[in-house]
């Protein structure tokens, strides 16, 4: 699909890959960078083709957050500088802060994940890590905060004294205690984190995409609300978007007919 110096997006199928790709920074954000991630996302959700994206960085690490020399330095000179001016909100878009992909993420990490790294995979819906990797949300040790959203979602994901633990201390965990609190879902053997990765979203892509899209929402949405409002709203979500499309009249007739179906995604 495209390819730069700092991120590159491929395309296999109805998967997307989008790799970070800053291997001498172990691929930190950076102007450019955050410019083209947040580019990517619109495109990708406005794809029809594409029905399950996957995030991963180049290199053997996935990310080490934000380029720390970057916030330091001026970027007045910088020719990405002027997008940031124009959308003071582009940063927290591309890192999902203030964005939802409405197709679903996943990511696949290897080596380091840490600070925005570990803040963007809070973003993800599933979650692939390669042995031996380490995640952690350093940003007290150097007097910062993690504003890429991890005191709001982090207590939601795990247990709130395992999240004020690593939130606190701004300490590193390695892949195995991440699968144990449930920060991860797969821990794969080192550097097969992105062949799980496909495979799991060649399961999803095969699937019936609005139904995917609507499940994902209505499960996004409904922990914001009681559990009664959020039966409504999934009902809601699946009567008048899933039950109503051609793909849901393709599902059956397809399981009747002993075949595959043919989902076009209305």
């Amino acid at each position: 699909m495209s390819s730069d110096p700092t991120l590159i997006v491929e395309q296999d199928g109805h998967v997307a890959t989008v790799t970070m790709n800053r291997p001498e920074a172990v691929n930190a954000f950076d102007l450019e960078m955050l410019c083209r991630m947040w580019d990517a996302w619109q495109k990708l959700d406005n794809d029809p083709e594409i029905r399950c994206v996957i995030l991963t960085g180049a290199g053997g690490n996935f990310c080490a957050g934000a380029d720390l020399k970057m916030m330091h330095g001026n970027q007045e000179d910088n020719p990405w500088h002027a997008k940031f001016k124009a959308d003071p909100d582009l940063h927290w878009k591309a890192l999902l802060r203030h964005y939802d992909l409405k197709k679903p993420l996943i990511a696949a990490v290897e080596g380091v994940a840490v600070g925005g790294g570990t803040e963007i995979l809070q973003a993800t819906d599933i979650r692939v890590v390669g042995e031996g990797a380490s995640l952690g949300l350093t940003e007290p040790k150097w007097g910062l905060f993690p504003l890429g959203g991890s005191t709001t979602r982090l207590p939601r994901q795990i247990p709130y004294t395992m999240a004020m633990d690593l939130l606190l201390t701004g300490r590193m965990l390695k892949a195995e205690e991440a699968l144990a609190m449930g920060l991860v879902g797969h821990v794969v053997p080192k550097g097969e984190a992105l062949e799980k990765a496909k495979k799991i979203a060649s399961k999803i892509a095969a699937n019936g995409p609005l139904a995917v899209q609507a499940i994902k929402r209505a499960a996004k949405e409904g922990l914001q609300m009681s559990e009664q409002e959020s039966l409504q709203n999934g009902l809601k979500i699946g009567s008048e978007i899933v039950f109503k499309s051609e793909d849901a009249k393709e599902g059956p007739r397809a399981f009747a007919e002993k075949r595959k179906p043919n989902f076009r995604g209305c």
